[in-house]
């Protein structure tokens, strides 16, 4: 039986001992390492040994009784956790691990959300029993009432015969079964409940995540890991179909990671979802921004099992299992490969700064871009820019402590120095309501007009591009051209030269000519379409927003909600118990990403702020913002609003506000 586990935790909470405990058990490993004696067998990479935390999420096999696991250690520090996101998808029950000191902390609780967004079948954990200040019954209580009710302790109430085999439940573990599982119940009352039922029921409802399991000991001492590792065996399964089975069926994975071995080989990292692939079998996907019709097909030309940093070559892989493929070059995480079996959900986890790049001069741009075009492939959150005009190279960050580490990978890896500027926040713009724009290029000997009706989209949404224009009108080459010209950057707002998101563009009608259109035409036009457009629109600048969860003694709640409406933000009714309150809503981004060094403060620790991604809303200091990025719409060397007429053997240059007017095509209202 395959089965896919990740460790998951709040940093410093011991999950990578926890993991290599698990590994020793298994026989996986011969010596356990240790985080701090920088011999850990999942933190394999140097910049992991040197910090003491995972920045990767990393992968090892493990077998116990029956089973063969894949296990995923992921990053436990929030500017990581959109590793940690890609990771989630992959897995059919996860380990959230608690400090028995600290309790639930505040990524403990975004953790958990994310647990429970992807319905992720969880075991809690509470390590460093041994430490000073520990206290698993604290941490029980603050997981029953800051994560969920459905925490059973299983240490005590959950005896399990020496085989593995006969499950016997104390009174309370049944009365907790029975609570939440009404047939169940109704037996129970008649005293119907076998053993085999309540074997049945409490592994089921663990799959369910109707409830969640919870154990505690000491990684480091090795208190409570075997009795762990005995009881997650027993209550956990998957119905991934045998070997047999699973080649009768069609392959379909999800992308989780993409990676390059020290040879520079691309490497596709996959969870085979159903069915199953042999080397040299062709792989069919969908490149990122790309329709179905567009799919692509490449063989696998090698399949690779992880385990740590070393690989074992196999000939096929099947449903359940995690590996990695040598041949497909345009794969992306969070992409799937062969049959589609659901649509993913979005990210959660979304960087909302942007930092500047600084490189040195004599090096090659065409090199360090292929440099951070890889790294983008490995983390697409990475949103890589080029402004060839400018000559400036940006990257979207979660935080300071990932910059850091870019720039230790870029040197290890690459040999290359870089620098980076301040994060700032990622500013993005949109419109308020529909507009035509209107874009002609025509100097001599070139020819292409396009006419786009640019209308708001839903926050999130993106740019969306529609074909509209008759085939009478432009051939289908062409229209898909003005697709690929929407697409293919991130177009400049007037506001503070800002990214354009949120619209929807409809190509109404173009126009070629047979002799005189040539490549590059109808990317000029498109361009001057849509900065015409934007010219004539009620444009509006949006700022990120976080969504928060404040956790604190009810003491705080006046100067918290303070705090959080002098910060721009907005909050949802408190909720109070007698000692404790809880207060939900959202906040710019740039005004609350420093709070959680202030409400640790007056809090003396006790308070715990969650924040995850919560997209775009209209800014609330536009003014300043504009003022301070004082971007000039007229002197952006990358856009113009202007379209190119010819007459007289000779181009001449239109403004956006006559253009209209000498369109060729009709216009449109």
């Amino acid at each position: 039986m395959n089965k896919t586990i990740g460790m998951l935790a709040h940093v410093d909470a011991g999950k990578t001992t926890f993991a290599e405990q698990l590994l020793y058990h298994t026989n996986s490993i011969r010596n356990r390492g240790r985080v701090d004696h920088r011999d850990a067998f999942m933190d394999s990479h140097e910049i992991e040994k040197a910090r003491g935390i995972t920045v990767f999420a990393g992968q090892a096999v493990m077998s116990y009784r029956d089973s063969i696991y894949y296990m995923l250690d992921t990053p436990g520090h929030v500017d990581f956790s959109a590793e940690m996101e890609r990771a989630l998808r992959t897995m059919d029950y996860a380990v959230l691990l608690l400090s028995a000191a600290e309790g639930v902390e505040g990524h403990t609780e975004t953790v958990w959300q994310l647990l429970r967004r992807y319905n992720v079948p969880t075991f809690f954990f509470i390590n460093k029993s041994d430490r000073e200040g520990a206290d698993v019954e604290r941490v029980q209580h603050e997981i029953r009432s800051l994560l969920t009710e459905d925490m059973i302790d299983l240490s005590t109430h959950l005896e399990i015969d020496e085989l593995g085999d006969a499950l016997k439940l104390s009174e309370t573990l049944q009365n907790f079964l029975a609570e939440r599982n009404e047939p169940l119940l109704e037996a129970y009352f008649e005293e119907k409940v076998t053993n085999e039922q309540w074997d049945a029921e409490l592994i089921a409802m663990i799959a369910q995540s109707r409830i969640f399991p919870c154990l505690h000991g000491s990684a480091l001492l090795d208190i409570g890991i075997s009795d762990f590792l005995h009881k997650f065996d027993r209550l956990t399964t998957t119905d991934y179909p045998l070997q047999e089975q699973a080649l009768q069926h069609s392959f379909a994975g999800y992308v989780y990671k993409i990676g390059y071995d020290a040879s520079g080989t691309r490497l596709t990292y996959i969870k085979a979802l159903q069915g199953s692939l042999g080397v040299r079998e062709t792989v069919s996907y969908i490149k990122r921004n790309e329709e179905q019709q567009n799919s692509t097909e490449e063989k696998a030309t090698a399949l690779r099992i992880y385990n740590g940093e070393r690989y074992t070559q196999v000939e096929r892989v099947y449903a359940g299992d995690l590996f990695a493929v040598v041949g497909l070059s345009g794969t992306y995480a969070g992409g799937s490969v062969g049959e589609t079996i659901n649509e993913p959900l979005p990210f959660e986890m979304t960087p909302t700064l942007t930092a500047h790049v600084s490189f040195p001069k004599e090096l090659p741009v065409k090199d360090v871009l292929h440099v951070f075009r890889m790294l983008e492939d490995e983390d697409p959150a990475l949103g890589v820019i080029w402004e060839e005009e400018l000559q400036q190279l940006h990257i979207r960050v979660m935080g300071s402590i990932q910059l850091e580490v870019l720039t230790v990978v870029l040197k290890e890896r690459f040999g290359i120095d870089v620098g980076f500027g301040t994060p700032e926040i990622l500013y993005r713009e949109t419109i308020a309501a529909p507009i035509v724009g209107y874009g002609h290029f025509e100097p001599l000997r070139h020819y292409a007009e396009v006419h786009l009706h640019i209308q708001p989209g839903e926050r999130g949404s993106g740019v969306i591009f529609e074909d509209r224009c008759h085939a009478d009108d432009l051939s289908v080459g062409y229209r898909n051209l003005v697709g690929q010209h929407v697409h293919e950057r991130e177009h400049h707002g007037l506001l503070a030269g800002a990214p354009l998101t949120d619209v929807k563009m409809t190509l109404l009608t173009g126009r070629a000519h047979n002799k005189h259109t040539h490549g590059g035409d109808f990317r000029e036009a498109t361009y001057r379409a849509i900065r015409q457009g934007l010219e004539k629109a009620e444009n509006i600048l949006l700022e990120p927003c976080y969504r928060f969860r404040i956790r604190a003694e009810l003491e705080h709640i006046g100067r918290i909600m303070a705090d959080v409406q002098q910060a721009h933000g907005i909050f949802d009714p408190p909720e109070t118990s007698e000692t404790h309150m809880l207060l939900t809503g959202t906040v710019p981004a740039s005004t609350f990403m420093d709070y959680a060094a202030e409400l640790a403060s007056f809090t003396r620790g006790k308070g715990t702020l969650s924040l995850t991604y919560g997209g775009y809303q209209p800014c609330h200091n536009s003014s300043e913002v504009i003022e301070r990025r004082g971007y000039d719409k007229n002197a952006d060397p990358m856009y113009t609003s202007s379209s190119i007429f010819c007459a007289k053997g000779a181009g001449y240059s239109v403004p956006w506000d006559e253009a209209e007017a000498a369109m060729h095509l009709e216009l449109h209202s």
